[in-house]
Order: C-alpha cells, then structure tokens, then sequence
C-alpha cells in the first residue's frame, strides 16, 4: 500500500513519486491549500493539497485528527524560510497527487499529548502508543531487548522457558494465585521469578540459561513497580561472583553501546552494602550526586545534647550530618519543607546549622541547636564535613537504619533542588550485603535477598554460630540511583540449604513440603551456580529518560493495579466459580 515511510522522506527524494500511509497528525485549511500533517511510527511529514486537484481536495477538506488516509504525491524542496528543524522531513512536503480515505475516526477522547492524565491515556492506551514519545520508547524496548540476546546468544547462553503455572514460595511478596479446576482445592501460583526453575537447569547441566522472563507479584505499587513485570534472568554453572559479574557487565557495556551509542565507564566500581549505607544512606546510592553522609559521634559524645549524645553513644546508633554547599540561603519555609520530607522516613524532626561565617567557628554559625553544643563540638563538626561559608549542616540521629533512610532521602532531594545532579551515567556494583535481616517484633531473621543466596562462610555451624553477621555472596548491580539487576551465588551444599532455612524459621517439614523437589535435586551432584536477573522495565526507563516504567510497557497497571482499558480485574459468572469450587466471601470492614 506504501513505498516510503513518513518520516523517511527528505531531499534526496526531490521530484519522486512516492505512496504514504498514515494518520493525520493535524489539518489546516489556509484559504486555498489544505496542509495536512500526515504521521506513521517514523515521523510527520508535510503534505500540501492544493484546490486544483478537486479529487484529492474534496477528500481533504472532510480530514480531521487521526483520520487513516493513503497519500500518493510529488516529493518537492519546502522554501528555506520554511525549513523546519524540529522534523526529520523538516526540508521537504509532498505535493498530494491523491488523497484515499482508509478510515475515520470518532471524535477524539483525549488530546494525544502529554498534558492527558495517565488514567484517561491507559483507558486509550492504543491511541497513545500513536504517539512519538510512546512509539519511542516501545521501540527502543525492542532494540534493548535484540541486543540482550545477540550478547547472551554470542556467549553461550541457552535461552529457555520457565513454567507460569507453578507453586507458591517464599520470595518477599505475595503470590498471585489461580485456582484449579482439575485438582479441585489446589492454586497454582504465578511465579515471581523462575529462580528455581533455573537453579533445576543447572543441575541438569545447562550450563549457561537466559530467559526475558514475565514474573509476577502482588504487592503495593510505585513507579517503578508493577503486578506484572519483566526480567532478564540468567544463571550460569561452575563460576564464582567475579565469572558472574564480568559477564553482566559485559552485557550491560554491550547493550547501552548498541542501542544508544554510549560507551559507560569502567570498569564498574564495587561498593560494599555497609560503606553505600555509611556515606550515602542506600544500597542503590546515585553517584551523580556529590553529597555524602559523614558521622559526627565523635564530635558529639560529651556534648550535654541528649538528641545528640544518648545515640553517638550506642552502638546500633549513629549521628550524622550532610553538608549541603550554598544551602544557607535556604529559607525557614523550604527547611519545614524538607522536614516534612524527611517525617515520611521515620525521623523525629531536622535539626541543621547554617554557616554563616566558617572564621568565626559557633558565632558564626545559625542554628537551632548551636546553644546545646560547645565551641569544640562545632568546630569538629565544621572541621569533619567540610564546610564552607555559605553551607548549610543537616543532621539525623538515631538507629542506623532510621538515620540513612531519611537522611539518604534528603540527599536524593537537595541534590536535585540544588541542580547537583551531574550528567552521564554512574553504575556501580554493591556487594557483601547481610545475608539476614532481624525483624524485632517477629523475633525471626529475614532472607535479604532470597532463602537460595549462599552465605560467605561454606560451614552451616560457622553461619548457625553468627547469623546476625552472616555476609551474603550478593550482589547488585546500581545505575544513576536505580537498581537494575540483582543476583548471587546460590547454595548447592544440602547441609547448608537446610542450615539458612533453619535460621528462617523454615523446619525440615515445611522445606520437605514447600522445596523437596529442589532439596531432592541437590543432592545429585549439583554444581557450584549464580546468576542475576535484570529489570528490562527499570532499564529501558533510564535508557528513555522517563520517570515511571509505566511509559515503557506497551498495556501497564495503574498504581492500583487495574487496567482501565480492559476493566481488569473484573468479576466472572457463578457459573466459573462453581466449576472452581469458589465462593466470594464479602470484604471485612476495617
């Protein structure tokens, strides 16, 4: 039906007939000539029909926005005062020889730009992925997603698929569930990664698995987060975290060169979990920023402060300040701003001191606090950030890990307010993460990242000794503040699979249970394994410079996880759910 593609069209084509199909992007009636903006997934091109052609005008003039037309016309040079920059087309227009209407459309719901609200832009979606930003971005998801196996293809990986129907584990979030008809009382669960899957593939001596994978989980939604979302899972056998990391770094050099053309730096720096916790108050810091968290309990442990003093004193606490450059000029009402920012973290209120005058030493400083601390305390405060005249001091104290979310929020905050945020990409790999986490009102340990994570220490006595200091073989891999890919080495010793699912409160029974086929499995000769699973979703987000993953998923949830072009979820007749066995109990009120 076409010859050419719209936004292919350019002066090298000057004098030649060529057939367009496309919708129409905007038409103008200027008195005399009809110009239509005619648009396909490559761009607009300028189409000019002029009263003389009464065929093709008499067509034209019934053209509104998204009207699917065929154009047959003369491809001619535009006037150089008319050249427009903006379009790839920007230098020519086709002259229409005849204009052929494939179909009209209804008057339009939505505007087709930016200013439409998600909901009504989801409910329409098939009309907003029309769009260039939308068309954009599924495409480059296409190239990210050719380029992840060319690599991976050329590496010996063997690419296989994993079941959606498998059963319930515990991974960090709830399952969802769907019922069966044949096993009457029994679900399947949707999987929220293949990890054991792939672990099977190699015991069975895949060697090298990859797999874009759709995963699944039913948890609170954000912009980064949806119900169904997808990952690059690898694993691979007889290799150690270096073997890993080398070819997932590899992977990631080899797909931003391809798709964007951008060579990041390297090699990636490695960053321990406590040092990322320390200086920047998260696990997935954002190097871009040139703002670090630094301890101040040495400043202030005889100080009469009490907010200061009692936690620079204990050891599961920590006092710590971040320096903000030329943040003096901040005002009362954007300090209350960032203390409102930093309650939704946990802290108690945000003390800070502005310098006004480093020379001076406490007199030359504004603070709400200052009376509480001595001309020495100050002065070691002042020495240890760093700072200059004209900066502004925000502290946090308390439990470490209250002190490093909020304050490690507020960096993230500042660094953008203050324009600090510094061009480029920044990966980063971080490493030697806890291989527990201790939940005080459960009195039970956690899995930081999964129950098949291998510990540091290969003897179950050593890690059943000291689970509290246990150091996983994790790792993440972190870019421009985003984790992007996650993984470790796995278990493959039986004794100590059973050792970490004891810490977790899993008993033999429950692991026969929930894992035999896995449990069973290990003991068969399995070799030594790893593997780490990518977020396409989080990656071809960065890649576009959005904001929200939403704008890279062709039909995504809401942040409520509904779809409202589908009206998913939906109810379905009682005759389903008698065939399932399946009765709906009405909601409790909370």
């Amino acid at each position: 039906m076409r010859t050419h593609l719209c936004g292919s069209i350019n002066e090298t084509l000057e004098g030649q007939t060529v057939t367009l199909c496309g919708w129409v992007a905007r038409a103008r009636d200027l008195g005399g000539l009809i110009f239509i903006g005619l648009r396909d997934h490559a761009g607009i091109l300028q189409v000019v029909v002029e009263p003389d052609n009464a065929p093709a005008f008499a067509v034209a003039e019934k053209l509104r926005n998204e009207y699917c037309v065929r154009i047959t016309g003369t491809v001619r040079l535009r006037p150089e005062s008319q050249w427009n920059a903006d379009m790839k087309s920007g230098k020519v227009e086709l002259l229409a020889d005849s204009v052929t209407l494939l179909n009209a459309s209804a008057p339009l719901p939505l505007l087709m730009t930016d200013e439409d609200g998600e909901e009504v832009r989801l409910k329409y979606r098939y009309l907003d992925i029309r769009r260039e930003r939308m068309q954009r971005n599924l495409r480059l998801r296409s190239r990210l997603n050719g380029a992840i196996r060319r690599y991976l293809d050329g590496h010996d990986f063997v690419e296989t698929e994993t079941p959606i129907l498998t059963r319930a584990t515990p991974e960090g979030a709830r399952d969802y569930l769907v019922p069966s008809r044949v096993h009457h009382g029994s679900f399947f669960a949707l999987p929220q990664s293949p990890q054991i899957f792939k672990q099977l593939l190699m015991m069975g001596g895949l060697d090298r698995y990859y797999q874009i994978a759709r995963c699944f989980r039913d948890e609170d939604l954000r912009a980064d987060r949806q119900p169904e979302f997808t990952q690059l899972d690898i694993e691979m056998s007889f290799i150690d975290e270096n073997d890993l990391q080398a070819i997932a770094e590899g992977l990631i050099r080899n797909v931003f060169r391809e798709v964007l053309d951008v060579d990041l730096p390297g090699p990636f720096p490695r960053m321990s979990y406590a040092e990322a916790m320390r200086r920047y108050g998260s696990d997935k810091p954002d190097l871009r920023i040139p703002l670090e968290l630094v301890t101040i309990c040495d400043q202030v442990r005889q100080v009469d402060f009490k907010v200061f003093a009692e936690p620079a004193n204990d050891p599961a606490c920590r006092v710590a300040a971040l320096r903000v450059p030329g943040g003096a000029s901040l005002s009362r009402k954007q300090i209350d701003g960032y203390t409102e920012l930093v309650a939704k973290y946990g802290a108690k209120g945000l003390a800070w001191m502005k310098v006004n005058d480093l020379a001076a030493g406490i007199d030359g400083v504004q603070s709400p606090v200052a009376k509480f601390l001595t001309p020495e305390a100050v002065a070691g405060i002042l020495e240890v950030t760093g700072a200059e005249t004209g900066d502004i001091l925000f502290f946090g104290a308390g439990l470490k890990p209250v002190v490093a979310a909020f304050l490690g929020a507020l960096r993230l905050q500042v660094g953008r307010d203050f324009d600090l945020v510094e061009a480029g990409w920044r990966p980063l790999w971080v490493v030697d993460f806890p291989m527990f986490e201790y939940d005080a009102d459960d009195q039970r340990y956690y899995a930081l990242h999964h129950p098949f994570t291998a510990p540091t220490v290969a003897d179950p006595e050593a890690l059943r000794a000291d689970p509290a200091n246990a150091l996983s073989r994790g790792y993440d891999m972190v870019l421009n503040g985003s984790e992007i890919g996650g993984g470790s080495i796995r278990i493959h010793d039986p004794k100590l699979q059973q050792a970490v699912f004891e810490l977790l409160g899993i008993d033999e029974t429950e692991a026969r249970a929930r894992f035999g086929f896995l449990l069973e499995a290990l003991r068969y000769g399995c070799p030594p394994h790893g593997g780490i699973a990518f977020g396409i979703d989080r990656v071809v987000a960065l890649m576009a410079g959005e904001d929200s993953i939403r704008e890279v998923i062709a039909f995504p949830k809401t942040t409520t996880a509904g779809c409202p072009l589908t009206g998913a979820p939906a109810a379905v007749d009682q005759a389903q759910l008698d065939e399932l066995s399946l009765a709906i109990k009405a909601a409790s009120k909370a």
